[in-house]
């Protein structure tokens, strides 16, 4: 009986059995500019040159604000969604993560997923509205990623200043830890603090990966696979994660 091959989740480039694959896995794609390197972008960055405006978005019963700035006037580009490798979309709020706020909701409700005392990183953040959820719930530490240090600047940061500065007066976060780190998904780990290093007598890595629509290229899904390892205890951290038409899942 002829035996079927190691299954391999990220096969290699040079892997002639590719013909035999699915599709769209084994388009190539074009070949992208290099990433920006990795840096840490602190509050006090916050642009005063872009103009920032914010709306109300209600999601079922929470009440958020999101932010507006242009794209022409932060990149000086024409309002794209994303150039891929310069611009990945994040001034654009996402019909995703909007969904994942309102999944975050139902499972804090239903008691199945606590904040408080978490560790939380969102990946992919842009508006951040769900680790501006997450903090407004309690979270220890909020952390909180995107590809463009520009996006941090002149938008996660001020929207989460906003959304603060509107919470009820019940809510304190005068403890939360907040910090913002801009990198692609492969360098960005030299920088995100809370690495999992094995050591099980020491607890490392973040409680709580949040992620909404963040994944469109296949060459980026192994490093967000790696990012995600080397950052989770798989015993007790919670990755929640939205895709373009598809529910939320906890792993």
């Amino acid at each position: 009986m002829a035996t079927n091959p190691t299954f391999q989740l990220f096969s290699s480039s040079n892997d002639n059995s590719s013909s035999q694959g699915l599709g769209f896995f084994d388009s190539p794609e074009p070949p992208r500019p290099p990433p920006p390197p990795p840096v840490e972008v602190f509050s006090s960055e916050v642009s005063s040159s872009v103009a920032f405006t914010v709306d109300k978005v209600s999601i079922d019963e929470v009440t958020l604000l999101k932010g507006r700035v242009n794209t022409k006037e932060v990149f000086g580009l024409p309002n794209s969604d994303l150039v891929p490798g310069v611009y990945e979309g994040g001034l654009k709020l996402w019909e995703g993560s909007i969904d994942l706020v309102k999944a975050l909701e139902k499972e804090s409700q239903t008691g199945n997923i606590l904040f408080p005392g978490k560790r939380v990183l969102e990946l992919g953040c842009g508006h951040a509205l769900p680790g501006i959820y997450a903090c407004l719930k309690g979270a220890d530490a909020v952390h909180f990623q995107d590809f463009n240090a520009e996006v941090l600047r002149c938008l996660t940061v001020p929207n989460l200043n906003a959304n603060l500065s509107q919470k009820p007066p019940f809510v304190s976060v005068g403890d939360r830890e907040t910090r913002f780190f801009a990198g692609e998904w492969s360098e960005v780990h030299q920088l995100l603090p809370l690495v999992n290093e094995g050591d099980t007598d020491k607890k490392g890595g973040y409680d709580v990966i949040l992620m909404a629509e963040t994944i469109y290229s296949i060459s980026a899904q192994k490093s967000l696979y790696e990012l995600i390892k080397r950052f989770t205890w798989l015993q007790r951290s919670t990755i929640l994660g939205l895709v373009e038409g598809q529910g939320s899942s906890c792993l």
